[in-house]
């Protein structure tokens, strides 16, 4: 009998351990959790035109390319999209803590984030630049080792100034603006960002962009892709189908060309790069 009990009790344990490992299973398939609760929480930034930006401060509506990317995700789930807005420096812990399901927030893919997160196919190519006053006297990289450069908090740019000027005095600043503003007043003498959103403070300045220049030589080529929690392969698959969708659908074409083509603030001619590949140097 007390054989009888203990096995028993073991079988108890086995079967309430079966249960944990199950539920555990479960609650790890993020696509099965998104598609039960419904929605699709995207960390977006807000401030970086025109990935993700208000529209109109009275509405607080945030639109962009990035934007459209997460719409396109929770359509192909069947959810509705909710819009969270992040710091840069934000961007990786949310999504670790599970506050957000993915990032579509202006995100270079690089190897050091690789052991923090998964990405999906690069989203975007781009180049990092520096803005300068065009009376600065500054034509090269090099000539700002010791000055100071100013970027934003948490972005890559951190590191590839780092890289690129030696001895570089780096102020990082939370948001894109910031940092526009902090060159405008003098608080440094080079600003470094993605080329898309240079291009988009040229646009901001209006007639001021004339005192203005863009150094011809790059800090960086980056491929900026949708971040996603490891070991959410199910999630990931399907985030990549719906890129792969709008490749080839044509869609991503028309996308760039509504955000970045010739009739916008950008105004890029054309696309230089596809939705097709994750791979990085």
């Amino acid at each position: 009998m007390q054989t009888n009990r203990v096995l028993k009790k073991h079988w108890k344990t086995a079967v309430l351990a079966l249960a944990l490992v199950t539920s555990f299973s479960a609650s790890a398939d993020q696509l099965s959790d998104i598609k039960q609760k419904g929605e699709l929480v995207c960390g977006v930034l807000g401030t970086d035109e025109p990935f993700s930006f208000m529209k109109n401060p009275a509405t607080r509506e945030i639109v962009g390319y990035d934007v459209d990317m997460c719409n396109a995700i929770a359509a192909s789930i069947g959810v509705k999209p909710v819009l969270k807005q992040l710091a840069v420096s934000a961007r990786i812990p949310e999504l670790q803590q599970g506050r957000v399901d993915l990032l579509a927030a202006s995100l270079t893919h690089n190897k050091e984030r690789e052991a923090l997160i998964s990405f999906s196919l690069s989203t975007f190519i781009t180049g990092q630049k520096v803005m300068v006053k065009a009376d600065s006297g500054i034509s090269q990289l090099d000539q700002l080792a010791g000055k100071k450069v100013l970027t934003i908090k948490g972005s890559t740019m951190e590191q590839s100034v780092r890289s690129a000027i030696p001895g570089a005095q780096i102020v990082s600043f939370d948001s894109n603006p910031q940092a526009l503003l902090a060159l405008q007043q003098g608080k440094g003498l080079a600003y470094a960002n993605d080329e898309t959103s240079l291009a988009g403070n040229f646009a901001k300045l209006g007639d001021a962009a004339k005192d203005y220049q863009l150094l011809a030589q790059p800090l960086s080529t980056e491929h900026m892709a949708l971040g996603l929690r490891k070991g959410e392969p199910a999630f990931q698959e399907q985030v990549n189908k719906v890129l792969h969708e709008l490749e080839t659908s044509g869609k991503a074409d028309a996308l760039f060309t509504q955000w970045f083509g010739p009739d916008t603030k950008m105004k890029f001619a054309s696309r230089s790069f596809k939705i097709e590949t994750d791979n990085i140097n």
